[in-house]
């Protein structure tokens, strides 16, 4: 059991003028259920990382204190268990049964207990595999499994969860909901941070809402916090339930196609696949975690050579390269028209500020000074990210990233946008944008792909979906 005491609480990372959290005057007592809401930006993440004891002191300026019962989190360490927003941070053995027990031999667990309870968390988070995968074989979701059965196996008295169902396909969320809920004993204090509110709600008994300025907007049950404070949050980005997203037709037929894949693959990630991408489309790509979508997506954006099939680029998408396979484009050219957002942010992040990330591509693309900085500015401006254009990119909190990611590809205006998990760690606010974004995108004759989990996403943009099944399960669209 673990008692949280925040009094004034703030954080600013080095090198950042503005505050990341800051005024946080919170009691949370042991074996309650809180969820943690707030606007991107607002300092939900690093405030979990510093109840986990992973702000070191020369890594940025505190104000106010900061305890686990009576104890500074960095000496309270083997109290807490921490699940973040990039699972893979986490994952540091080959093999997925050592990475569980990892944690526990650390800890000095007995040798007799650490594989009983390797085996009971693993079975807890409904993890598909047995404990010899190679944990580099995971998909991004299935590392998140992982990484939450790591965090059980310590049976920690403060459990903290920073969104782990985002990139989760509905099953898969599920199965994360059910352990966390199945896993806690009585006494175990949980804090959630999590953007599907609706369903996170059955886990906890009260709310908590940081203001993005500083400090604590709301703060009691479920149930009164959103009614007392319902439209004002909706209005701030938070995503209170029963609010629902205009959606976003497109405003004329598909054209012509930009891109087409022939049985499609790269045994044994993604089994053989066709699909079609169209000028003025919005194609979404479904499927459980495992089936493939992030590869396809690589695949598609000629990041990847082909195990099997073709990717063949229409004319009026190849230019001059019509015949060759994007992944034999040369590095210009392919930037130009086939623009790539990852599902890991940082992975596609190669400056030392936010402005700079943005300028990046229209640079290498040829264009004017005066062009590029008009383009990152409104890039800038329609993000939300203005304040932060002078930051490492390293930085952000995780939907920050993946909005900075989003508008790296956008900057070069690319014919074909191909999007891994878009709207992850997004505020409805930003949501929004980033949807009106894409739209507007599509509505002037580019093709979109993205690789979701989000049905919100898919019922406010996409025109159509195709589905992909496990290698091994069935046949592929």
């Amino acid at each position: 059991m673990s008692a949280v005491e925040l009094r004034g609480f703030g954080w600013r990372h080095a090198g950042r003028k503005g505050w990341a959290v800051r005024g946080v005057d919170l009691r949370i007592e042991a074996g309650e259920r809180v969820l943690l809401l707030g606007p991107s930006g607002a300092g939900k993440s690093t405030l979990l990382a510093a109840l986990a004891g992973l702000l070191p002191e020369d890594s940025g300026t505190q104000e106010g204190t900061i305890e686990i019962d009576g104890l500074d989190p960095r000496k309270a360490r083997e109290r807490v268990g921490v699940v973040f927003q990039d699972p893979e941070t986490q994952l540091v053995m080959a093999r997925c049964g050592d990475d569980v027990a990892f944690g526990l031999e650390n800890r000095g667990v007995p040798g007799a207990e650490i594989w009983p309870r390797v085996d009971e968390a693993l079975r807890r988070v409904g993890f598909p595999y047995h404990r010899g995968r190679p944990t580099a074989a995971l998909s991004g979701g299935e590392q998140q499994r992982l990484a939450l059965a790591g965090a059980l196996a310590l049976r920690p008295g403060l459990l903290l969860l920073d969104e782990p169902t985002a990139n989760l396909d509905p099953a898969g969320a599920t199965l994360i909901r059910q352990a966390v809920r199945d896993a806690l004993d009585a006494d175990t204090t949980l804090i959630l941070v999590e953007h599907r509110v609706a369903e996170a709600l059955p886990l906890v008994d009260r709310v908590v809402v940081l203001e993005a300025g500083g400090g604590v907007r709301a703060d009691g049950p479920p149930d009164a916090v959103f009614a007392a404070h319902g439209d004002a949050l909706a209005d701030a980005g938070v995503w209170v339930p029963g609010r629902a997203v205009p959606p976003r037709r497109a405003a004329a037929p598909a054209g012509e196609p930009l891109i087409t894949a022939g049985r499609l693959g790269l045994p044994p990630r993604l089994a053989p696949t066709d699909l079609r991408v169209r000028a003025g489309e919005a194609l979404a790509v479904l499927g459980p975690n495992g089936a493939g979508k992030s590869t396809l997506a690589l695949l598609l954006g000629g990041l990847l050579r082909p195990g099997t099939g073709t990717v063949t680029a229409g004319a009026d998408l190849a230019g001059p390269d019509a015949g060759t396979p994007p992944h034999r484009w040369r590095a210009p050219a392919l930037a130009r028209r086939i623009g790539s957002v990852f599902q890991d942010p940082e992975h596609q992040f190669v400056t030392n500020t936010v402005f700079d990330e943005l300028a990046l591509g229209p640079r290498r693309t040829g264009q004017p000074e005066a062009a590029v900085r008009s383009t990152v500015d409104g890039l800038l401006e329609r993000l939300r990210l203005a304040r932060l254009a002078g930051a490492n990119p390293y930085t952000l909190s995780g939907g920050e990233a993946r909005r900075l990611s989003v508008a790296t590809a956008l900057a070069t205006a690319p014919r074909l946008l191909i999007c891994d998990e878009p709207t992850f760690g997004q505020d409805r606010r930003t949501w929004l944008e980033l949807v009106d974004l894409l739209a507007e995108l599509r509505d002037a004759g580019h093709g979109v792909v993205a690789v979701t989990h989000d049905p919100d996403f898919v019922a406010a943009l996409a025109d159509r979906t195709v589905t992909l099944t496990r290698p091994g399960t069935g046949d592929r669209p």
